[in-house]
């Protein structure tokens, strides 16, 4: 199969990457429906989890088609397993497909990693070894989703606790060589750079300076756990439970004055707080995105505290 490019596909979803307005998002949960409702909070867009939807009826779709009247939707995939040895289900690639055409989301999105091995499925976002085999089944897995999906997804980088030894390749260049041949854009989640980098003793100013930073078309924020490995050294789990943490708000802020306001999406899946705990670290991000500069090639570490 050839590697697609977004000149290739459809007009009317082609330009779902350029729909979300380069303004602060939340993560729709549904304890959070009314409310949003009731008060029409001024969020950029709402993004939600696609394989949560993934059925005909019920009260989550009540609510979200009623939220979708009023803001821009972007969809979040975590069941696509790009990694895995075997292509992307095709019938949950058809129920996806289904869920695109029913809500018209302005972004759909998933993660570099696996979560199937033949018939078992497995609970988690296991990471790939990146070499040339893992490079090119990851692009034909991509390949396939953006053809059957007619749209350009965007790729999310992932937080990881261990390496493989038959890695041949860094991360970031892994990453930038699967956007070259696909046409896939990036989906950058600053706090899975951050805790990638920390629990392997990387800097990650190095990391992100080596991404391809234009082809961002949406930033991801969470919050961290802090532990220790075996070892005594510093491990952080991606547990999106907390607050986003002071040096991810600074490596945020060094990224948007390098490339400019980009949509961006507070993450909370556990320890779900009030909405307005929520909404107040969406203002955050709007503020530093409204004091963004324009684009620049100044070094991306400027501005990371």
């Amino acid at each position: 199969m050839q590697s697609s490019s977004v000149v290739d596909l459809p007009r009317s979803r082609s330009a779902l990457l350029d729909g979300l307005p380069a303004k602060a998002g939340i993560g729709l949960k549904p304890q959070h429906f009314q409310e949003v409702l009731a008060t029409r909070p001024g969020v950029g867009f709402f993004e939600v989890h696609a394989e949560n939807y993934m059925v005909d009826g019920g009260p989550m779709h009540h609510w979200l088609g009623r939220i979708r009247e009023h803001y821009p939707l972007s969809l979040h995939g975590v069941g696509l397993s790009l990694g895995a040895e075997v292509p992307p289900d095709e019938a949950h690639l058809d129920r996806l497909a289904r869920l695109i055409d029913r809500y018209q989301p302005t972004s759909f999105s998933e993660h570099l990693a696996w979560s199937t091995h033949r018939e078992v499925f497995l609970n988690d976002l296991l990471p790939v070894a990146y070499n040339g085999e893992t490079l090119a089944r990851v692009c034909r897995h991509i390949d396939r989703v953006q053809e059957r999906l007619h749209l350009r997804m965007l790729l999310e980088n992932p937080s990881t606790y261990v390496e493989f030894e038959r890695s041949t390749m860094d991360e970031a260049t892994f990453l930038a060589e699967v956007l070259r041949r696909t046409g896939c854009g990036l989906l950058l989640d600053v706090t899975n750079a951050h805790v990638s980098c920390t629990n392997h003793g990387r800097d990650v100013g190095d990391y992100l300076e080596a991404l391809p930073l234009g082809a961002v078309g949406e930033i991801h924020l969470a919050g961290f756990a802090e532990d220790t490995d075996a070892a005594g050294d510093p491990l952080l789990i991606d547990h999106h439970g907390s607050a986003v943490a002071e040096i991810v708000w600074g490596l945020y802020a060094g990224v948007i004055n390098r490339i400019g306001a980009r949509p961006t999406l507070l993450e909370r899946d556990n320890d779900v707080p009030s909405f307005g705990t929520l909404h107040a670290e969406a203002l955050q991000a709007q503020a530093l995105l409204a004091a963004a500069r324009e684009p620049r090639h100044s070094d991306c570490r400027r501005g990371l505290a």
